[in-house]
């Protein structure tokens, strides 16, 4: 039974939410996982413990035709990765899925999610000379997975790809966030969405967050620096970790438009009260899954894009915004205590919601 998330808990956060409050409230978006939770410390590199997995989201669902994903991209702070961004920068554009893992699992998700597209387009892949560039980020999980092990296998990312579904989702410690830690608390995975409407047209503005980021003082909820007070069972000094944010939506926008749209990622990580440490990889993309059309190899000499004014963003920058900042409670709601390997003997507590929600409720 999954836990009650951050409203369900009455935290007040501001917005209409979509049906699921979720990515996946994005008409087309899929989300799939594959989680790894196996063995008990001691850590025996090689052996285990494994608390780590992969994230696998489809833009535009199991499509069997290679179609461009119009795209953006931001990095707050760069110490992180993120493939297929250099040509999200200058074509504006990706095909195929978005996986996100640990740091050394990268090229292993990214080998599977090659072979995926070739699989799932394979009438175009057999006919032309096409290439892929899946997107596939990364946060470290080295605290609590043995992450120099290298579990992560080429099945375990086919499993998360074949797995995407639409509606709700599961959070916390679940793919790539299994093994994740926020604000010094267990991390992991977290999503939420916004509706909003545009010239009286409906749409959707979602988020999915792998958050491993930030210390404990500067955790702030709602504007509450919670962090301050919730003082119990710290684990480092420093920041070391790292938080990847996709942001989705079926608003028609331009790449440049998108890329816009992903800077305000930072505001919604800082809206937890990160700065975006030195150590840290803030990498942040945003999609649209309007203008649906062939990739350009297979595409006549002349396309349109249908665009939203930019005038009219500022609704758009807010619902992002404010679904990232809610992903981020989300995922650590959702996140279930683990046993750290690095440092020895210490615990990677969940967070108290019981306290968490008393500094909006208590007089």
């Amino acid at each position: 039974m999954m836990k009650p998330r951050g409203r369900e808990l009455g935290l007040p956060f501001p917005g209409q939410t979509g049906q699921h409050n979720a990515i996946t409230d994005v008409p087309g978006v899929e989300v799939g996982y594959c989680t790894r939770i196996e063995g008990e410390p001691p850590l025996r590199q090689g052996n285990g413990p494994v608390r780590s997995g992969v994230t696998a989201i489809l833009p535009l669902g199991h499509n069997t035709e290679p179609q461009p994903v119009w795209a953006g991209m931001y990095a707050l702070n760069g110490n992180g990765e993120m493939t297929g961004t250099h040509w999200i920068e200058d074509g504006g554009y990706f095909v195929g899925p978005v996986c996100l893992t640990n740091t050394h699992s990268v090229g292993m998700v990214h080998h599977a999610a090659v072979k995926w597209m070739i699989d799932t387009y394979k009438s175009a892949w057999q006919s032309e000379h096409l290439w892929a560039m899946p997107v596939v980020a990364e946060t470290y999980d080295g605290v609590l997975n043995d992450i120099n092990g290298l579990h992560i296998t080429e099945a375990d990312a086919l499993s998360a790809l074949n797995a995407a579904a639409d509606g709700p989702i599961a959070e916390g410690n679940v793919g790539g966030g299994t093994g994740m830690i926020c604000y010094e608390f267990k991390g992991g995975t977290g999503t939420s969405s916004r509706q909003l409407a545009i010239d009286n047209e409906a749409f959707t503005v979602g988020a999915l967050v792998q958050a491993n980021h930030g210390t404990r003082p500067w955790f702030t909820a709602l504007g509450k620096r919670v962090g301050e007070v919730m003082t119990d069972n710290r684990l480092f000094e420093s920041e070391r970790g790292s938080i990847i944010v996709i942001l989705a939506t079926d608003i028609p926008m331009a790449p440049h438009q998108l890329r816009r749209l992903a800077k305000r990622a930072a505001i919604g990580i800082g809206r937890g009260g990160t700065p975006g440490g030195n150590s840290s990889g803030d990498i942040f993309m945003a999609f649209s899954t309007a203008n649906r059309g062939p990739i350009p190899q297979l595409a006549g000499p002349r396309r349109t894009l249908e665009t939203i004014n930019d005038g009219l963003f500022d609704p758009i920058y807010l619902a992002a915004t404010e679904a990232i900042e809610e992903s981020i409670i989300n995922a650590m709601v959702a996140a279930e205590t683990m046993t750290t390997l690095r440092p020895p003997d210490q615990i990677c507590q969940s967070i108290d919601t019981r306290q968490l929600v008393s500094f909006f409720t208590s007089k």
